[in-house]
């Protein structure tokens, strides 16, 4: 008898599954949705960053390049850090520019002794007021300056009756210092024609002004500007009229608080100086130039309580 044939000697057919275990494929399966997460973070970054810089205006722009400028990591330093810094802050502004603004005035002052001893003259005045550009970083007045353009604009956005006319300030950053211009536009004059009277908008923009600069120690100079029409008449000449309404600016300035021995001078241009050259008798031309100069104060200042300044 063949032997399959035998029920007892047939033997059970067992079949074997394995299951694959899943632990170790979920242990890693989410490391590169964290790895892919920084990456897209970073990439945002990197382009909010450079659409900041594509929208920022030239203020902001400056002062950050202040910022990141080593202005002071050239100087020599005898603190114990040795570093690029040298202890010093990079800060301009603030309870963190202790170090660096007592390394660049200390350069300053010792560049000023220098000429002194050369010129022959007596090193004592660098301790009076009349020195005291020496005595301050340039940049620091450099960052001055800036600080108050950028004021000068927030105040004027932020203002609602006086918004609609920031298109008639011009602010420009020059070699004699911040120069705010006053214009008139088209329909819409600051002054009433051929008189020095301004119109009550135009007040409260130069009184805005005031506020702002009076905290200052810069001397200002103030300047009236005309166009080349009309001023024929030999009495009252845009010489004059020019000259009037820059004596008009100034009195508002005083009455901001800006003091007397602050105004360094007041002319009337006339039509001699256009802002547009090419075209005289455009009604930007017709204007009030508020100067802040950048060069040393008559009296040393005193950043005193409730200045701007002291909040940056």
């Amino acid at each position: 008898m063949a032997r399959g044939n035998n029920k007892s000697d047939l033997r059970p057919v067992i079949i074997r599954r394995v299951k694959k275990s899943r632990v170790v494929a979920h242990r890693h399966s989410g490391a590169w949705k964290v790895a892919y997460a920084d990456f897209t973070t970073a990439m945002m970054a990197f382009f909010m960053l450079l659409w900041l810089l594509t929208v920022s205006d030239k203020v902001t722009l400056h002062g950050i390049a202040d910022y990141f400028t080593p202005s002071t990591a050239t100087m020599s330093n005898s603190s114990g850090s040795g570093g690029i810094l040298g202890g010093t802050a990079a800060e301009t502004k603030g309870a963190k520019s202790a170090g660096s603004i007592t390394v660049a005035m200390a350069a300053a002052t010792a560049a000023a002794n220098s000429d002194d001893d050369h010129s022959g003259q007596s090193s004592d005045k660098n301790d009076s007021g009349s020195n005291w550009e020496a005595k301050m970083p340039p940049q620091s007045i450099d960052s001055e300056m800036l600080w108050a353009e950028a004021d000068i604009k927030t105040a004027i956005q932020q203002t609602s009756e006086l918004s609609q006319y920031q298109d008639q300030l011009v602010l420009e950053q020059t070699p004699e210092g911040l120069r705010i211009h006053l214009t008139d536009v088209d329909q819409r004059p600051m002054f009433h024609s051929g008189k020095a009277e301004m119109y009550p908008f135009s007040v409260t923009l130069v009184r805005l002004i005031g506020g702002i600069v009076s905290h200052m120690p810069n001397r200002i100079a103030i300047q009236g500007h005309t166009d080349s029409a009309g001023g024929s008449s030999t009495q009252y000449s845009n010489w004059e009229l020019s000259a009037d309404r820059a004596n008009a600016a100034r009195r508002i300035l005083s009455a901001a608080s800006v003091s007397n021995d602050r105004i360094a001078e007041v002319t009337g241009k006339g039509s001699g100086d256009p802002l547009y050259p090419d075209n005289k008798n455009r009604a930007e031309n017709r204007r009030i130039t508020i100067i802040l100069l950048r060069e040393a104060p008559v009296v040393a200042p005193n950043f005193g309580a409730g200045s701007h300044f002291s909040k940056h």
